[in-house]
C-alpha cells in the first residue's frame, strides 16, 4: 500500500515530535481523526502524563485526551527509534530567539537529525515549527539528503505553519485553515492529504515551502506592526486626555478598511514578539532592512518601561514613590484566561518594578506560582486585609475569570488597567 493510500484510509502512523502547546493538540485532532499517534519529546514528564491521559495543555480536553489514550490511538515515548514506525512525522519543536534576537534553530536542527537517523521510503516530514523562510530548503532538506533517498521519489518534505492561538474560543486546530508548501508537488500533494483527512477547516496548498514559511511571518508581522501602531496612539491620546479605548471602539464601528487591535502592557506569546524577527534576519541576506518591523519591535519592547512610568505618575499624584510601594501584579500570563507565560510583558513590568525598589506581589488565577530570574514567586490570596495593605493594583493579564475586580478595587486606594478589563466601571481605576 502506498503513502497516500495509507493517508486516505487512515492507516498511517503518525509520529509528532514536541508535545508542548502547538504538538500535544495537533496529536489529539490527528488521533480524534482515526490515525495512530505516537507523540515524541525528550521530557520524560510529558511523556508520563500523556500515557496516563493527563493534559497539560489548555486548548486540549481533558476527556478526549483521556478516551484517545485509553482507546490505544494516542500515546507518548522518549525513544526516537520509535520514528522508524512512522509513516508520517510532524516537526513542532520550539524556535526561540537568543537575546541578541537572532534565530535559534537547534530544535529543528536536532529533530531533523534524528529523523535522518531512521528515514525510510515511503514517510513524509512536515516541518510545522514558525521559522525564516528558506528553513525546510536549506536546514532542514540537507540533512534528510544525507540518507541518499530523494525527495518527491522516496521520500516527502512539507512546510505547514501552525496556527494556534491559545485561548481561543471560537479557533482550535481542528477548525483553522492550514497552508501547505511541499518541497515537490508530490510532496505537497501528499501533506495536503495529510490535512484534509485531519482538519474541519480548508488545506490551502502554496507553490513552495518558503512561500509557506513567509505565510506566517507575514501573519503575525501584520499584528506586531498594528499593534505597535496603537500603543504609539495610546501615548498621544493619553497626553491628549483622551480614552484610546473609546477611540478604537468608535473607529471600529467603520464596516471597512479598519481592524481594531488593542494596546497593552507590551506584546507575549511566541509569535507576534518572535516571528517577524526571523524575518529581520533572513532580509539582512539580501541587504535588505525591514526598518518598519524592527521600529514596531522597539515600540513593543518600550510598553513595560510606560507602564512602570505612568504608574510611578499615579503614585506621585499620591505623595509616594515606587521605591517602597506594595504595588499587586494582576495576571502574569501573557493572554487573559490561560496559564501561558512566554514573552509575557508582565514578567518585564515586575523586572523594572523591583529595579525600582518596589515590593511587588502578584495574582493570577491559572498561574498559582512561577519561576524567573532565578527567583521564585508565588501568589497571594486575595483578601481584604492583603489588599488593604497594598498601595496600588495593576492589571497586565486580561483575565475575566477568576478575579473579582470590584473587590479589589473596592479596598486598594486605586487600579491601573493595561487591559481595559474593568470597563472604566469604577471610580478609582485607571486605564492605559
Amino acid at each position: 500500500m502506498s503513502l497516500y493510500e495509507k493517508i486516505v484510509s487512515k492507516q498511517a502512523i503518525v509520529g509528532v515530535i514536541g508535545m508542548g502547546y502547538v504538538g500535544l493538540p495537533l496529536a489529539v485532532e490527528k488521533a480524534r481523526a482515526g490515525f495512530r499517534v505516537i507523540g515524541f519529546d525528550i521530557q520524560q514528564k510529558r511523556v508520563e502524563m500523556i500515557n496516563n491521559g493527563v493534559n497539560y495543555i489548555g486548548d486540549v480536553n481533558d476527556q478526549e485526551l483521556k478516551e484517545l489514550v485509553n482507546a490505544g490511538r494516542l500515546r507518548a515515548t522518549t525513544n526516537f527509534d520509535e520514528l522508524r514506525d512512522c509513516d508520517i512525522i510532524s516537526i513542532c519543536v520550539p524556535t526561540p530567539l537568543d537575546r541578541f534576537k537572532q534565530p535559534d534553530l537547534s530544535y529543528i536542527i536536532n529533530s531533523a537529525n534524528e529523523i535522518k537517523k531512521r528515514l525510510r521510503k515511503g514517510q513524509l516530514v512536515v516541518l510545522e515549527s514558525t521559522t525564516y523562510p528558506g528553513t525546510t530548503e536549506e536546514v532542514v532538506y540537507p540533512i534528510l539528503s544525507e540518507t541518499g533517498l530523494v525527495v518527491g521519489k522516496d521520500f516527502y518534505l512539507a512546510f505547514s505553519p501552525e496556527r494556534v492561538d491559545p485561548g481561543n474560543p471560537r479557533y482550535k486546530t481542528r477548525n483553522t485553515p492550514k497552508v501547505v508548501g511541499g518541497m515537490t508537488p508530490e510532496c505537497t500533494r501528499h501533506a495536503v492529504a495529510l490535512y484534509e483527512n485531519v482538519l474541519e477547516a480548508g488545506v490551502y496548498p502554496v507553490s513552495s515551502p518558503r512561500a509557506a514559511e513567509l505565510t506566517k511571518i507575514l501573519e503575525n508581522t501584520f499584528r506586531l506592526v498594528n499593534i505597535a501602531l496603537v500603543q504609539e496612539m495610546t501615548k498621544v491620546a493619553n497626553k491628549m486626555n483622551i480614552n484610546i479605548w473609546e477611540v478604537i471602539d468608535a473607529a471600529a464601528t467603520k464596516p471597512f478598511g479598519y481592524m481594531p487591535f488593542y494596546p497593552g502592557p507590551g506584546i507575549g506569546g511566541h509569535c507576534i514578539p518572535i516571528d517577524p524577527f526571523y524575518l529581520v534576519y533572513k532580509a539582512k541576506e539580501y541587504d535588505l532592512h525591514m526598518m518598519l518591523v524592527e521600529v514596531a519591535g522597539e515600540i513593543s519592547d518600550s510598553m513595560p518601561y510606560y507602564v512602570v512610568e505612568r504608574l510611578a505618575d499615579l503614585l506621585n499624584e499620591r505623595k509616594k514613590c515606587l521605591n517602597g510601594t506594595n504595588i499587586l501584579i494582576l495576571g502574569v500570563a501573557y493572554k487573559g484566561n490561560i496559564d501561558d507565560m512566554r514573552e509575557s510583558p508582565a514578567l518585564k513590568v515586575i523586572e523594572i518594578l523591583e529595579r525600582k525598589k518596589a515590593n511587588v506581589y502578584y495574582y493570577d488565577p491559572f498561574i498559582p506560582e512561577f519561576e524567573h530570574n532565578g527567583k521564585h514567586y508565588k501568589r497571594i490570596e486575595l483578601s481584604q486585609e492583603t489588599l488593604q495593605k497594598m498601595d496600588c493594583a495593576v492589571i497586565t493579564s486580561g483575565h475575566t475569570i477568576g478575579i473579582d475586580y470590584e473587590f479589589i478595587a473596592k479596598y486598594v486606594p486605586f487600579v491601573f488597567d493595561t487591559k481595559n478589563v474593568t470597563k472604566g466601571k469604577y471610580s478609582n481605576v485607571y486605564l492605559l
